[in-house]
């Protein structure tokens, strides 16, 4: 995994083998990226990362310096990586919280400027992330949700459903 921007530009992060992960490709990073540092201040931000594997997209928001980013992984082993990387980086906007992301969306009681979820393409829940986070009201009033899914799914009908964008097999939708 690599960090494509930010103070810590270029740095290659070496995972364990046998996490059960599937890390974002740089190619998606980058668009995904260019499209939300287009429509945010990255350094006036919240961010909640749900479903942060080893952290990939919870390291891009750090290195261009969020405010503060919260990884959400239920996984010991990925939140053991991600809390080794944030202590080698010495980062201090970025942390991780293991525990069930429908849980941890359900009790949170903190709104976030933006709000990336990348489950578990074959996870059937997925399809009812966008209800349970607009529900819970975790968004700041102007703010961006995020999710990476699989082609098969679609959010075009939402109410909050702005646009969907396609790199390769990775699919972001995007609400407000």
């Amino acid at each position: 995994m690599r960090i494509i921007g930010g103070r810590y530009k270029g740095k290659r992060l070496q995972a364990p083998s046998g996490l059960p992960t599937r890390p974002t490709t740089d190619f998606a990073k980058e668009a995904l990226f260019n499209i939300v540092e287009n429509q945010i201040e990255i350094t006036e931000t919240d961010v909640l990362d749900l479903f942060g594997g080893i952290g990939g997209i919870s390291f891009e928001f750090a290195s261009r310096g969020a405010k503060s980013v919260t990884s959400v992984e239920r996984n010991n082993k990925c939140c053991r990586f991600i809390n080794q990387t944030i202590r080698e980086l010495d980062l201090d906007n970025l942390s991780v919280t293991q525990y069930d992301v429908f849980k941890y969306v359900a009790k949170s009681k903190k709104k976030f400027d933006l709000i990336f979820a990348d489950p578990p393409y074959e996870l059937k829940e997925t399809a009812t992330l966008p209800d349970l986070i607009f529900e819970k009201e975790l968004l700041q009033e102007d703010g961006l949700l995020i999710v990476e899914h699989a082609a098969k799914l679609d959010f075009s009908n939402h109410p909050k459903f702005v646009q969907h964008r396609k790199y390769s097999a990775v699919n972001f939708s995007f609400f407000q």
